[in-house]
């Protein structure tokens, strides 16, 4: 396992993994057994968790939450970090997961500048500002179809919501997270911003419309959203005591990626379990290519889309304090596993 000093006063049984509902390599290792093969050989468990149940666990949450990898929508990651948890990131993923405006069959939407004047639904604030998850995914794809008609939030009325209640995610869930959708299709509002493949399913199933697809776009930041880009977080104790498993963790998320990228439809199959919709679902949200770009990266352009998503958080009053995106990333362990697959790699190809 680890060595050292420092590792010996923080003995690993177990560590957990982040369930969120969306296409994570993370996820695929975890369908496919490869993170169970690599850490149980050494008395680890791997334990998954949904994104709602931190709670769970329960003997000892902050023991759990020192020993939890979590892939997932950057709200709650941004929230938290704001809060002074200890977190840093390891990676950053972009998948474009079909965020849309949607709109009624008798609503005529040519181009994002027709979207004035609209009624658009906003879900409510959730009990925490970490929680107001869908207030802050439709509230910045607004603005973003907004801005590529040469419009702004004044330019439209928008309609509160309820907000979704914050439960374990289930299918049923991902449809309540949806509930402006219901309103359209009522008539009660005229446009619905949505991402993703429950999102996709629920409007098919409603008869509605895309009036703007966002991800028709050519420019990303018409896209950065929760899930777009989507950081990679561990607690800094991890880094700590542990980092060797961190590095181990991300070089498991990296052979997923590379499997996903020949293995489009076992991959499909393997989403349908994961983001909790149908086959429909999957393929009208996740289009394209998507399958070879399930590799996390630090690029400068994908930190500059996630501090573009800070700004915009904090801005509009959904973190508790300004985030400093440059202090929050630590690229040493996805520059250990990306030195080791290459390493890995050369010795394969001599060895043929």
């Amino acid at each position: 396992m680890t060595g050292g000093p420092a590792a010996q006063h923080d003995a690993l049984d177990s560590i957990w993994i982040m369930r969120c509902p969306i296409p994570a390599a993370s996820g695929v290792a975890c369908a496919l057994g490869w993170m169970r093969e690599d850490f149980e050989r050494d008395g680890i468990m791997v334990k998954r968790v949904h994104e709602a149940g931190l709670n769970l666990v329960a003997d000892d949450p902050g023991r759990q939450t020192r020993h939890l990898f979590r892939e997932g929508g950057n709200i709650q990651a941004l929230a938290t970090r704001a809060q002074d948890v200890p977190t840093r990131v390891i990676g950053l993923t972009w998948i474009d997961e079909r965020q849309a405006i949607m709109v009624r069959k008798d609503t005529r939407i040519m181009r994002p500048a027709d979207l004035k004047g609209l009624r658009f639904a906003l879900p409510d604030f959730a009990a925490t500002r970490g929680t107001s998850i869908a207030r802050g995914m439709a509230l910045h794809g607004i603005k973003s179809a907004l801005a590529l008609g040469g419009l702004d939030l004044e330019h439209v009325q928008m309609v509160d919501v309820p907000a979704p209640p914050v439960e374990q995610p289930s299918a049923q869930g991902m449809r309540r997270l949806w509930l402006g959708l219901q309103w359209l299709a009522a008539g009660r509002v005229d446009a619905v911003y949505v991402k993703g493949a429950a999102a996709a399913e629920t409007a098919a199933r409603l008869g509605l419309s895309i009036g703007i697809d966002l991800d028709a776009y050519p420019s990303r930041l018409g896209r950065v959203n929760n899930g777009t880009p989507r950081p990679i977080t561990v607690d800094t104790h991890m880094l700590e005591h542990h980092f060797d498993l961190v590095v181990r963790f991300l070089e498991q998320t990296l052979r997923a990626a590379d499997w996903a990228s020949t293995h489009l439809a076992e991959l499909k199959q393997v989403l349908t379990l994961e983001t909790l919709s149908g086959i429909a679902g999957v393929e009208a949200a996740y289009r394209g290519d998507f399958h070879r770009s399930l590799h996390p990266d630090l690029s400068p352009d994908r930190v500059d889309m996630l501090r573009v998503q800070a700004d915009f958080l904090w801005l509009h009053g959904f973190l508790d304090a300004r985030v400093d995106v440059d202090q929050w990333v630590d690229s040493r362990p996805l520059e250990a596993a990306l030195e080791r697959r290459e390493v890995a790699r050369a010795r394969a190809f001599a060895a043929v």
